[in-house]
């Protein structure tokens, strides 16, 4: 069993990192740039000047890049993973990690930025903590349903073998 479970390992680090780059990627495009409710500096640099909307924008774009390193570096674990034939290659468990990436990064990203550092809000205004509380319990419910179908490819894998 714990054989399996190490084989498995570049294809679960796989799907963590190509799920937090996506989930990163969705925050700059669709709250950063689609919506425009927030930059990475929102409340450190209010978008109130030319020169601030372009410090925010510089910012969203090192954010952007970061979720290139990161997606990148998924790419290269679902690479190793697939071509290793002792690796039991699981739509349940690659999907299961996608989600608990996405999730993951929801609550991390949206503890640090939004609540320890404030640099800022998913939507700044007279709800904001309702609208940052809603975005941890989303990644958090992401993340767990994430978990349960991790396990359950997991389990799926070891049955097979």
């Amino acid at each position: 069993m714990d054989k399996q479970q190490n084989q498995l390992g570049s294809l679960i680090a796989a799907g963590v990192s190509i799920g937090m780059g996506a989930a990163g990627f969705f925050d700059g495009i669709v709250f950063h740039q689609i919506l425009q409710w927030h930059h990475m500096l929102t409340n450190v640099l209010p978008t109130d000047s030319i020169s601030d909307v372009e410090a925010n924008t510089r910012w969203d774009g090192l954010f952007h890049a970061g979720m290139y390193v990161l997606t990148a570096v998924g790419i290269g674990f679902l690479w190793r993973a697939s071509s290793n034939s002792n690796v039991p290659l699981s739509l349940k468990v690659f999907g299961g990690s996608l989600l608990i990436g996405a999730g993951s990064f929801n609550v991390v990203e949206g503890l640090i930025n939004h609540q320890i550092l404030g640099i800022h809000h998913v939507k700044p205004g007279p709800n904001q903590l309702a609208w940052d509380m809603g975005f941890l319990v989303v990644g958090a419910l992401v993340a767990a349903i994430g978990w349960i179908l991790l396990r359950s490819g997991q389990r799926e894998v070891i049955v097979r073998d």
